[in-house]
């Protein structure tokens, strides 16, 4: 019975990695979030909070905000305490939720494309780059940074037309604790993102 337990243990595992998605699929169901989200926000009325819900609970799973603020805050992370670095993380994930949620509200029926995939059978960090089009104007490129986890491919960078997120964040982020330290930036962020949230 205990061996039979573990073949069947073995052979459940091998299934649900085998049904693991690849980084441009991940994607892909990104975009396609995305897309939903603006629809159910159009069809709420441009509600920001029902917005910004909905973003928290389909878009922000797919994200490593872990990486994406200790990459933004570069070489001050080690410096902060375990309290400081957990502050910062969730500082820094409520404002990209809300700026990504604002960015997004704004979406007329773009179409986008995701570009074949350029990356090895084995390679733990991939880019995947995709092209927003849209009537009139330049396509924009769009390029996700992913890497694999345990939990499956989770975003920690993105860039917008040839500009890192993470990169520009940590320029200011620099000059934020240069002039107040690390509590300075916490609190610097916790006053902007106090800013975005709509009034009652």
């Amino acid at each position: 019975m205990k061996l039979f337990s573990a073949l069947w243990l073995l052979i459940f595992a091998a299934g649900a990695a085998a049904q693991e998605i690849g980084p441009d699929a991940q994607v892909k169901k990104i975009t396609d979030e995305i897309v939903a989200i603006v629809k159910q926000d159009k069809a709420a009325g441009g509600d920001h909070k029902r917005l910004n819900e909905l973003v928290d609970a389909r878009v922000v799973p797919y994200f490593n905000f872990d990486r994406m603020t200790a990459l933004a805050v570069g070489r001050n992370w080690p410096k902060a305490s375990a309290e400081q670095q957990k502050l910062l993380t969730s500082e820094f994930r409520t404002l990209l939720v809300r700026t990504y949620s604002n960015a997004i509200s704004v979406y007329k029926n773009q179409v986008i494309e995701i570009k074949p995939l350029r990356a090895a059978a084995g390679d733990s960090e991939v880019t995947v780059r995709t092209q927003v089009k849209q009537s009139g104007a330049e396509p924009i490129s769009v390029d996700y940074g992913l890497e694999k986890t345990p939990g499956g491919w989770k975003v920690y960078d993105v860039v917008v037309g040839g500009v890192s997120l993470v990169t520009t964040y940590r320029e200011s982020f620099n000059v934020e604790i240069r002039d107040g330290g690390v509590d300075g930036l916490i609190k610097a962020l916790a006053t902007k993102n106090r800013s975005f949230a709509p009034a009652a």
